[in-house]
């Protein structure tokens, strides 16, 4: 089964907007949007959920007051300043708690409970392109790494019973704990950027990632006319690793307008635009069926 992960370096790349056409190119696969703190594939797909549940992760302390009596404690402890009072009232910001469970062990009434903490939740759809698996964490929610695996985990799971040999993952952006979740077991990172410092910067980030975790890349420069200088910084990079750059992709007002639309740019009438994006997915098929072929070697 192959894996291929859409990541860059920074947001606003576009690189949504490129697995939307890719899922929408591509065949036999499972969908999986891993940006699971700000997800947003499902603009694009509209999915119509088939089954969710929730996520819990880690724990929250909770005070309850039946049980208080107001010494403090637990206030006294708290080395994240978490918890409040009022007059004799003690309360636990849920934002601020650590779970780290020094005030439940000490207090002297045991009356801080230490419920799972509930972080979001996960879900398996359809859509027009085939299943999809996708989630949303709450705002400052953590363990992100964990719900990505799991989302991965689910995907291979029901490729394998739908006899499915591709699994497309939409990546978070950055090089955070949900990029390196998402690297697991991947054959191929596509890897899109822009003409500028900081999307050179954070190329070259998200790229030296990948080459720790032996992950082949593959690079599409998206906007490339718009700096001439940076983009042949780019070049001149890709070509010095040995990335290949599958794709330079112009600046094309098509891009908004299938976003307005809610469709994948690849569903709108055919022009030079969209006919670069079906060239860049054929050489992502070839790259990524070699690359299985190399890891099916590696690992006998």
């Amino acid at each position: 089964m192959r894996e291929i992960v859409v990541i860059s370096g920074k947001g606003g790349t576009g690189k949504t907007s490129l697995t939307a056409a890719f899922a929408h190119l591509s065949e036999n696969k499972v969908l999986c949007d891993l940006d699971v703190d700000a997800p947003d594939l499902h603009i694009l797909l509209a999915p119509e959920p088939l089954h969710r549940e929730e996520f819990y992760s880690g724990n929250q302390a909770i005070i309850d007051p039946a049980r208080c009596i107001g010494c403090g404690t637990c206030q006294e402890l708290c080395a994240f300043e978490a918890i409040s009072s009022d007059g004799e009232v003690y309360a636990i910001d849920p934002l601020r708690c650590e779970g780290c469970k020094v005030c439940v062990t000490l207090c002297p009434e045991q009356a801080i409970d230490f419920p799972p903490r509930h972080c979001g939740s996960w879900s398996v759809s359809t859509t027009r392109f085939g299943p999809m698996v996708h989630a949303q964490l709450f705002p400052g929610q953590e363990n992100s790494g964990r719900l990505v695996m799991l989302l991965k985990q689910e995907a291979r799971r029901r490729a394998e019973e739908q006899g499915l040999d591709l699994i497309l993952c939409d990546g978070a952006p950055g090089i955070g704990c949900p990029v390196i979740s998402s690297l697991s077991g991947t054959t191929l990172a596509v890897l899109v950027t822009e003409p500028t410092p900081s999307g050179r910067h954070d190329l070259e980030r998200v790229a030296e990632l990948c080459n720790h975790f032996r992950v082949q890349v593959v690079v599409i420069l998206n906007k490339f006319e718009l700096n001439s200088d940076e983009a042949a910084r780019i070049e001149a990079y890709c070509s010095s690793k040995g990335y290949p750059l599958i794709a330079k992709l112009p600046h094309d007002n098509i891009v908004t307008r299938a976003m307005v639309q809610r469709r994948a740019v690849t569903e709108l009438p055919d022009c030079t635009f969209t006919e670069e994006i079906k060239r860049a997915w054929e050489r992502i098929e070839e790259r990524s069926r070699i690359g299985k072929q190399e890891n099916s070697t590696g690992s006998k």
